[in-house]
C-alpha cells in the first residue's frame, strides 16, 4: 500500500466537539492537542498512529475533569 492510500485510511480522530480545555490543552471532543489537531494533515501514517494510540489513555486520565469543566461552563 502507498502512503497516499494508508493516509486515507488513518481518519482524523474528530468528533466535532472543538473546544480546547485549558487546564490541559486538550481538546474536550478527540483528546488531541492543538498541535496535533493542526499538524494532522501533514503527519505521517505513523505519527497519527501514535496520536491515535495515547488517546484512550488521554481520555481516562483526564476526560472526567475535562467533562466536569465543560458541563460547569454549559458546555457540551
Amino acid at each position: 500500500m502507498n502512503e497516499a492510500a494508508a493516509d486515507e485510511r488513518i481518519a482524523s480522530p474528530c468528533t466535532s466537539v472543538c473546544v480546547i480545555d485549558a487546564p490541559s490543552g486538550l481538546c474536550a471532543g478527540c483528546y488531541r492537542t492543538l498541535h496535533e489537531i493542526a499538524g494532522w494533515i501533514d503527519f505521517s501514517p505513523g505519527e497519527r498512529l501514535a496520536i491515535i494510540g495515547e488517546l484512550s489513555s488521554r481520555k481516562k486520565e483526564y476526560g472526567p475533569a475535562i467533562a466536569a469543566r465543560q458541563s460547569a461552563h454549559g458546555q457540551r
